[in-house]
């Protein structure tokens, strides 16, 4: 595969921001981050990148999507793309027998963030079919809007970012949705040139990494306390940390 430099379109700057599960306490001290990150930057073109997994496992997930709704940062072009913990949640409000694996994933964090209270349902005999009523209840519009909105992937220059990953060998427009927000071992152990750096979260990192095809962005935050957001900008890549 080709070795050459990567670049950002000319006159842009961007963040990327990496899984947030439930951590808007972390979200919002990126953020400010970013804004002091600002005070050297002259592109004239700002973009923001949150790469999916809003949601789940931590504690605050109701805040994070309204500090990205309410809060957006000023002067920014804001990306949200989705990951397959906001899939999950979907897919329960539309069907209750997916509950077991959306709970075991962070889900019951996600609920309690909306006021919903997993095991008083579970004690009063309620069940999953209690919980989701519940969910549909209290999941403000906006947020509904939000999660069936988000995208599947974004490009910008010779960046793609996506949650996952993408399946080596085929073009980006015809990707399967559930690859571009699940895929591990067939993207990540691939030296393939996927016609552009690959920016992904969904697979955890001690560090974030920079590979050849790829910039992985997932360090954990939800119990590691480390937010990871990778600046581009022309052929510049580095990272701010919470």
């Amino acid at each position: 595969m080709s070795s050459r430099s990567h670049l950002a379109p000319a006159g842009t700057r961007i963040y990327a921001i990496g899984d947030i599960h439930g951590r808007c306490d972390l979200l919002r001290e990126l953020h400010r981050a970013v804004a002091d990150d600002l005070l050297n930057c002259t592109a004239a073109r700002r973009v923001m990148v949150y790469v999916g997994d809003y949601i789940d496992r931590g504690a605050d997930s109701k805040s994070v999507i309204e500090l990205i709704l309410s809060r957006p940062l000023a002067g920014f072009e804001t990306v949200c793309l989705a990951g397959n913990h906001e899939a999950m949640m979907l897919a329960f409000l539309d069907d209750v027998a997916v509950a077991a694996q959306w709970f075991s994933n962070g889900g019951s964090e996600t609920l309690s963030s909306y006021g919903i209270d997993p095991s008083a349902a579970l004690r009063g005999g309620g069940g999953a079919a209690e919980m989701q009523r519940d969910l549909a209840r209290d999941l403000p519009a906006a947020h509904l809007a939000f999660l069936q909105g988000l995208l599947p992937y974004h490009v910008e220059g010779d960046y793609i970012f996506v949650h996952a990953g993408i399946l080596p060998g085929r073009p980006l427009a015809e990707q399967a949705h559930a690859d571009l927000i699940w895929i591990r071992e067939e993207f990540l152990f691939s030296d393939a040139d996927h016609g552009g750096c690959v920016v992904h979260g969904h697979t955890q990192v001690r560090e974030a990494e920079i590979h050849p095809n790829r910039i992985a962005i997932d360090t954990g935050a939800y119990r590691s306390g480390r937010l990871t957001c990778v600046v581009l900008d022309g052929d510049g890549q580095r990272f701010l940390h919470t």
